[in-house]
C-alpha cells in the first residue's frame, strides 16, 4: 500500500511501499490459514459431536482450532502494523 506524503520519497518511500505490501501479503496469508484451520476444526468438531453423541472431544477440538485461528489473526494484525512502522508490542 503506497503511502503518499512528502516524507516518503526516494529510497525511504520505496522501502515503505515494499514493506507495507509484504506485510499485507503475509497478514492476509496468516488470516487465511487461520481461517481454514478454524473452519476445519469447527466442521470436524461438529461431525464428531454428532457421530458420537458426546460433546467433549468435538468441543475440545473446536476450542483448539479456534485458538489457532485467533492467534493467526493476532499475528497477521501485528505483521501488518509492523510493516507500516506502527508499534506492535
Amino acid at each position: 500500500m503506497p503511502l503518499s506524503n512528502d516524507n516518503n520519497k526516494g529510497v525511504t518511500g520505496a522501502v515503505t511501499t515494499v514493506t507495507g505490501t509484504l506485510g499485507a501479503v503475509v497478514g492476509g496469508v496468516s488470516r487465511t490459514v487461520g481461517g481454514v484451520v478454524g473452519a476445519t476444526g469447527r466442521g470436524v468438531g461438529d461431525t464428531i459431536n454428532n457421530a458420537t453423541g458426546t460433546k467433549a472431544v468435538g468441543d475440545g477440538l473446536q476450542g483448539v482450532t479456534n485458538g489457532i485461528e485467533d492467534g493467526a489473526a493476532n499475528v497477521a494484525h501485528g505483521v501488518e502494523d509492523g510493516s507500516r512502522g506502527k508499534k506492535v508490542w
